[in-house]
């Protein structure tokens, strides 16, 4: 392999790594809130509000049965506006991070579901106010199960990224589907692969890691 093939992997590489970052960034920023409001809203929870509850819940229900190739092609115009183009890296990022936002949320929703109530009722028996319960009680209690969802969404994330490539979303996938694809580099495709799944299995090792080290 040459050099200059060399560069465009390690070109590649870097690109689907900001990609990934920043879009995962942005997915947890707004998921994480999403996914504290859909668990206190519920019935007979903190801050029930059943209305609120179910729209939220079907919005994310919506975008989450959304396939991300055609959510990649149909939010094309909002692109544009905020990324001023629709292919590159920095395209990639709005419909990798809209395909995260209803994905982070559910997550935190279920891990924040499996808090013992107990816990919660003994916080508001001692005063706690709804803010107080939410940041002293049941995010440090859920924290381990949000740090392996969120190491699972950064996953989902790279698999998404290399699809962005596609379309011209740069990355590893794009670097695959010009040279490995249409010029019929097998060995290209190879180390793409290789370089993908690596990718995968560090991410993985460091949220297990993370997630141990915060489980009580």
């Amino acid at each position: 392999m040459s050099n200059e093939m060399l560069l465009l992997l390690a070109e590649s590489l870097l690109e689907t790594i900001y990609m990934v970052g920043v879009s995962s960034f942005i997915a947890t920023l707004v998921g994480l809130p999403l996914g504290i409001i859909l668990v206190t809203t519920a019935r007979g929870h903190i801050l029930e509000n059943i209305a609120l509850n179910r729209t939220l819940g079907a919005i994310a229900n919506a975008a989450r049965s959304t396939p991300f190739i055609i959510l990649m092609v149909a939010i094309i115009p909002l692109t544009r506006l905020l990324a001023g183009t629709s292919i590159g890296t920095n395209a990639a990022i709005v419909p990798l991070s809209l395909a995260a936002i209803p994905f982070v949320a559910r997550i935190i929703e279920s891990a924040l579901q499996e808090v013992d109530r107990g816990v919660i009722e003994a916080a508001q028996a001692m005063g706690a106010s709804p803010t107080q319960i939410i940041i002293k009680v049941l995010v440090p209690e859920a924290l381990p199960a949000i740090i392996l969802g969120l190491t699972l969404t950064i996953i989902n994330l790279i698999g998404h990224s290399a699809m962005a490539g596609a379309i011209g979303g740069g990355g590893l996938g794009d670097l695959a589907i010009r040279y490995g694809y249409q010029r019929f580099r097998a060995d290209v495709m190879l180390i793409t692969v290789i370089i993908l799944i690596a990718q995968v299995q560090i991410v993985q090792s460091c949220g297990d890691a993370l997630a141990k080290k915060f489980r009580k």
